[in-house]
């Protein structure tokens, strides 16, 4: 795993966002002892403890550029690949990522099915749920365009919190908070563990 991460890092510090902004990272334990994460905090029990560079505002999603709408995808991967090349080259160079990593986690979400549905909930190219897409103004998750703008800017900004491309697409699978809660390194997460190392397989093909 050290090796993989090395070859990851090496081969994708590159994509790091250009614009970033400050963000605060403030944690609230209840009494119960759970521990709670957020750039929001909803009361006074909450306590700055990291100030983090995000790039762009949370919450403030860019109008959508007019482009080629591909609603209706083939079921073959390869042929959804070719249909969306274009589509993911636009959004990877407006968010400043690099290309094949998208296609990469793509890969890894959702196979390249543009209706994908999974058990949790997650919809669409880049899986997003409900709250995330909500976030980055995505109303329609089965929308090719749209699913991959928020899926994108919410990459672009994991990237730019963690400064590590390895911990941001621990951070799409399992969450922000969980990144942090374990002192920013990949959870234990079997699923997460495993999605890291097939996101970081897919990409490595493609290269």
């Amino acid at each position: 795993m050290r090796i993989k991460r090395r070859l990851w890092i090496a081969l994708m510090l590159g994509g790091l966002p250009a614009a970033q902004v400050s963000a605060d990272v403030y944690k609230f334990v209840d009494k119960k002892g759970h521990v709670y994460y957020t750039d929001r905090p909803q009361h006074n029990g909450y306590r700055l403890i990291a100030t983090t560079k995000v790039a762009g505002k949370l919450g403030s999603p860019p109008p959508l550029p007019a482009v080629a709408r591909p609603h209706r995808v083939s079921v073959s991967l390869e042929r959804n690949r070719e249909i969306l090349a274009p589509l993911i080259a636009e959004v990877a160079e407006r968010y400043h990522l690099d290309p094949l990593l998208l296609h990469a986690m793509i890969q890894a979400e959702s196979a390249y099915n543009a209706e994908a549905v999974s058990g949790k909930g997650a919809v669409g190219l880049m899986q997003l749920m409900p709250d995330t897409a909500a976030r980055y103004g995505v109303r329609d998750r089965t929308d090719p365009v749209e699913n991959v703008h928020g899926g994108a800017r919410y990459l672009s900004d994991l990237i730019g919190m963690f400064n590590d491309v390895s911990l941001a697409v621990a951070a799409y699978n399992a969450g922000e908070n969980n990144i942090i809660k374990y002192g920013n390194r990949v959870p234990p997460f079997p699923e997460t563990q495993d999605y890291l190392n097939r996101v970081i397989e897919y990409y490595n093909r493609l290269n």
